[in-house]
């Protein structure tokens, strides 16, 4: 094993595992204030709720697919998945032991990506081909991804024939009815073909035949899956916060956002267990409360003092389209062009990019 040479002199050494919204978001903010190092399987930063945006149009991943280099000027990266820690270093896949004096756990959800920026953007552009070599689309799964992908593919490809399959009894079951009720009747009226309570077995499909639960028969040229991924968190299962993981393999924090009974471990974003829906903007709320602590702890401020995060009310703004959107928010739920305004054009790229530090409209090299 290759343990890695330490720099930064006095500095405190912290080690962010994790390039995700969360896990970016606080290696950016606390690079000028520690000595920083950022362990992820990839070298970019992808803003997550772009992702469907470059299937149809690959042109637009340019500005959400961030290098991690553009935003982290002032740290380390280390491109690797992290297998294992220990109270005092992180060891990576290519056996390099990571040392830390504090440590934010951001792994998120587990799920195959390109490792470079390039296979990534290539990656975009041919499934981009797929959807516009097929006339016929198939896509499993009902919750926001799914819900998206079928409204961008219904609203730039009118003419091609749109089929979701969701298990559910229900369309984004993590949000109220009403908001469910309302997709519905808006995927409908783009004649997409909504199937619920089925699911579809991928693996026995035969020359473009796909057979439901119910027995129903879908013909399609193709299809995408965009049902949940696994937490992950597996990497965590023999190591010593492996009792910190709760029964769904999410670790348990306290109000400050640090690993229950740990001093000097965050965990942030979506594989906490903080009682909320899991969303990337609560994520990055995560990352500034565990930002804010982290530059306290390292001044030796007083853990009296430090950041308490609180589980917001359920709020949700899912696009259908370029030019519309369905919001639930406290008080409302309305679908169509208002909530659009807010999310749908760009999708919070061009803010999501400002707050990283980057030209909003620029894109990267």
């Amino acid at each position: 094993m290759e343990r890695q040479q330490e720099w930064g002199g006095e500095r405190r050494r912290v080690v962010v595992v994790g390039g995700g919204v969360a896990g970016s978001l606080v290696a950016k903010s606390i690079q000028f204030h520690g000595d920083v190092t950022l362990i992820d399987s990839k070298e970019y930063f992808e803003i997550p709720w772009a992702s469907l945006r470059a299937m149809v149009e690959p042109s637009f991943a340019e500005r959400s697919v961030i290098h991690h280099r553009e935003y982290l000027t002032n740290g380390r990266v280390i491109t690797s998945s992290a297998i294992s820690v220990t109270d005092t270093e992180v060891l990576t896949a290519e056996g390099r032991l990571v040392p830390y004096d504090y440590l934010v756990i951001a792994t998120g959800h587990a799920y195959p990506v390109p490792k470079t920026r390039p296979e990534r953007l290539k990656q975009c552009q041919a499934e981009n081909e797929k959807i516009e070599a097929a006339q016929s689309i198939l896509i499993v799964g009902g919750g926001p991804s799914g819900v998206e992908l079928a409204g961008e593919i219904a609203v730039d490809y009118p003419g091609k024939k749109v089929t979701l399959v969701h298990n559910g009894f229900r369309l984004l079951e993590f949000i109220g009815p009403k908001a469910s009720n309302k997709t519905l009747d808006w995927l409908k009226s783009k004649h997409v073909d909504v199937k619920l309570e089925q699911s579809v077995n991928l693996n026995s499909a035969s020359e473009g035949t796909y057979i439901t639960s119910a027995g129903e028969t879908i013909s399609a040229d193709c299809h995408f899956l965009t049902t949940g991924k696994p937490i992950g968190s597996s990497w965590l299962k023999e190591t010593v916060f492996k009792d910190c993981l709760d029964a769904f393999g999410r670790l348990k924090v306290d109000e400050n956002l640090r690993i229950r009974g740990r001093k000097n471990v965050f965990a942030i974003g979506d594989i906490t267990d903080v009682k909320e829906i899991k969303q990337g903007y609560l994520a990055q709320k995560h990352a500034l409360v565990a930002a804010k602590n982290l530059k306290l702890l390292m001044t030796n401020g007083k853990e009296s003092k430090m950041a308490k995060y609180e589980p917001g009310s359920v709020k949700a703004i899912v696009s259908l389209g370029r030019r519309e959107a369905v919001a639930q928010i406290p008080w409302t739920t309305t679908i169509g062009i208002v909530p659009g305004l807010i999310k749908s054009k760009d999708l919070f790229v061009g803010k999501t990019r400002k707050q990283m530090g980057l030209d909003p409209h620029i894109v990267d090299a």
